[in-house]
């Protein structure tokens, strides 16, 4: 955010042009929806409710697609720059990107969701 409020270009801050503005727009939401879809399969852990391994695979790949696609658009947003390590967003977008292998590729956790579906 900060970053967008600096950054110049034809002569004003990125943070005012409409794109931008969409764009944190839909960063904000998505982390939203992931951040809730999370908590909502804590709880179901928490509960050792019948759906939980459904829940959290669900959350797993959503917060990691999510998270990839936010950051993603944020090393747009910086330009160049998010390549330096001056800036955390280097690290944020390297990183990410394992955490949709660990503990399961993505593709196993559809895999999770849709065979516990189909039991239905």
């Amino acid at each position: 955010m900060a970053y967008t409020r600096d950054r110049q270009q034809f002569g004003q801050a990125i943070a005012d042009f409409q794109n931008t503005q969409f764009m944190l727009a839909d960063m904000a939401t998505d982390l939203e929806a992931a951040r809730a879809l999370l908590y909502l399969a804590a709880c179901k852990v928490s509960a050792n409710a019948p759906d939980k391994s459904r829940f959290s695979a669900m959350a797993k790949r959503l917060s990691t697609d999510a998270g990839s696609e936010v950051v993603n658009k944020a090393l747009q947003l910086f330009g160049g720059y998010g390549y330096l390590k001056d800036y955390p967003i280097e690290r944020f977008w390297r990183d990410l990107r394992v955490h949709s292998i660990l503990e399961g590729t993505n593709q196993v956790m559809r895999m999770i969701v849709g065979r516990d579906l189909l039991r239905q």
